[in-house]
């Protein structure tokens, strides 16, 4: 008998998208992540928390409209606040937190990050005039499609940088801090209250700290896990 499992894309939510404006092209996936609660990217489409089928209309238009082209900035913003202000996860379970991420930092670890952390702070000094806030760094063995990101909770506040363990095996120390750079602009995104994402924002402050646009990832969405 062949296993039954939960469907990835909720056909009804997408139906109700597409009727009020996203593109038929885009893919809709249901999540039930704690604190991801709406991404999207080029290769992903859109990802949104499974309590948004209980969200009415104006909120699913607000989630339309700010990912929409050519929007003007605070139109966009006023949308992001509109869907951020609804609290899908009161409509469906959350999936627990993973046991594997609440275990103890590893001792091989412990080195590398140290040296992240004092790198955040001297990129801090050297960029932001220290104004970022000092948040976590971690390690991730797994990560393979992207070199860093940034963890935000549901309102865009940041919560820890996670960097790539292949990535830094694999690349120069020079690549290496231009992807914590790259998060830590995302961090001050969050903290300036500016969406998460690669827009105009983004890349004015980014090509002004000497990143190029050829370190350019997949944005993502106020209050998921920005992935540059």
């Amino acid at each position: 008998m062949p296993r039954s499992f939960r469907p990835l894309v909720d056909t009804s939510l997408a139906e109700r998208l597409y009727r009020l404006g996203l593109s038929r092209n885009t893919r809709v996936t249901a999540t039930h992540n704690r604190t991801v609660l709406v991404s999207w990217t080029r290769r992903g489409g859109l990802r949104l928390h499974a309590g948004y089928a209980a969200a009415p209309d104006d909120v699913l238009i607000a989630i339309v409209r700010f990912l929409g082209t050519f929007v003007p900035r605070k139109e966009r913003l006023a949308a992001r606040q509109r869907f951020m202000a609804f609290p899908a996860w009161q409509h469906a379970d959350s999936r627990p937190r993973r046991a594997s991420s609440l275990r103890n930092v590893p001792d091989e670890h412990a080195p590398m990050i140290a040296r992240l952390e004092g790198e955040h702070r001297r990129l801090n000094a050297e960029h932001f005039e220290g104004r970022l806030t000092t948040i976590p760094i971690r390690l991730s063995e797994r990560m393979r499609r992207h070199l860093g990101e940034l963890r935000a909770d549901r309102d865009g506040k940041p919560l820890y940088i996670t960097m790539s363990l292949r990535h830094i095996r694999r690349d120069s120390w020079a690549a290496v801090l231009d992807t914590l750079l790259h998060e830590m602009v995302h961090q001050w995104q969050g903290e300036s209250g500016l969406p998460l994402n690669h827009r105009k924002a983004f890349w004015n402050k980014a090509l002004a700290l000497g990143l190029a646009r050829e370190h350019r990832r997949q944005p993502a969405l106020p209050g998921a896990i920005s992935r540059p």
